[in-house]
């Protein structure tokens, strides 16, 4: 019976520590620049998935952001991200500003902040 009950209190201790484990952010900041190496503010920052393979492609991931003034924008992946999962995803970036233009990858690694920086130019 005592080996019953402390095995019933065992498991119940683990249940216990196990949902303790909180989940941390998964954020992308995208620092935008120009040609000229300044930061870029209020730049439209879109990140979207691709498909990778030949068949009709279902977007899950198509987000936009404006930069500030520091010439980041950032995006909070939490709800894409669950515990346990291998990885998050590998986007695409594109940032606008007027005539200028530029494009990146940017791989979203789980609890993290993921940085990257992309030039812009007409």
């Amino acid at each position: 019976m005592k080996k019953l009950a402390f095995l019933g209190i065992a498991i119940m201790g683990l249940i216990v520590i196990g949902s303790c484990v909180k989940k941390e952010d998964t954020i992308a900041k995208i620092e935008v620049r120009d040609e000229n190496n300044d930061v870029v503010e209020q730049a439209m920052v879109v990140l979207h998935g691709t498909s990778t393979c030949n068949c009709p492609s279902q977007v899950a991931v198509w987000d936009t952001a404006y930069t500030n003034a520091a010439g980041i924008a950032t995006f909070n992946y939490n709800e894409i991200y669950q515990l346990g999962q291998a990885g998050v995803a590998v986007l695409d970036i594109n940032a606008y500003k007027a005539n200028r233009f530029g494009q990146g990858i940017i791989k979203i690694e789980a609890e993290v902040t993921n940085e990257e920086t992309v030039i812009i130019q007409p």
